[in-house]
């Protein structure tokens, strides 16, 4: 039976470089014959966290944007895939507050226990990436049941499309043909 798997793609840019990894880590999972569905922040609206912890007493936030919607969707997945582009040697900032408006998801019964990270970055250095890493594998040790099962990093892309071709678009697809 295939899993349930949630892309979250971050890119501000429609048909950015990160979007074009989760695109093709998708296409690998669903060959596998894996439900996938994928979230594009650029297209939804998130308020920032405002720290009142409310979320842990009522198990969704009091904000009433797409974030609420997106943690219930991360919930129910089997598998979460972020992507994003690396900014500042980090995530990029829509997907830090996704992942801080996730907070109604610590302490409950989530479904997700595996978790992966796709990210690109106009720098070619291994240790562009090392900051993004960080940032994910962070917020994934506040979840027991759930490790980073694994990521690609596609470096020396900074313009839309400059990714066509690259080794991690191949190394993304059999990522998710391997879930």
């Amino acid at each position: 039976m295939g899993k349930t798997v949630l892309i979250v793609s971050s890119s501000p840019r429609k048909n950015g470089n990160s979007e074009t990894l989760a695109d093709a880590f998708a296409k690998g999972a669903r060959e596998a014959g894996h439900s996938v569905e994928t979230v594009r922040l650029g297209e939804k609206r998130l308020g920032f966290c405002k720290g009142c912890l409310v979320c842990l007493k009522l198990g969704h936030c009091v904000i009433q944007d797409d974030a609420v919607d997106i943690a219930a969707k991360m919930y129910d997945a089997d598998v979460l895939v972020f992507a994003t582009p690396v900014y500042y040697y980090s995530v990029c900032g829509q997907l830090k507050t996704m992942l801080d408006r996730a907070n109604p998801l610590f302490g409950s019964d989530y479904s997700f226990t595996e978790a992966y990270l796709l990210a690109t970055a106009a720098e070619s250095g291994r240790s562009t990436f090392d900051g993004a890493e960080k940032a994910v594998q962070g917020w994934v040790d506040c979840f027991s049941r759930c490790t980073l099962a694994g990521t690609v990093f596609a470096g020396g892309v900074n313009s839309v499309g400059d990714i066509a071709g690259h080794p991690a678009l191949e190394q993304a697809q059999r990522m998710g043909m391997e879930i």
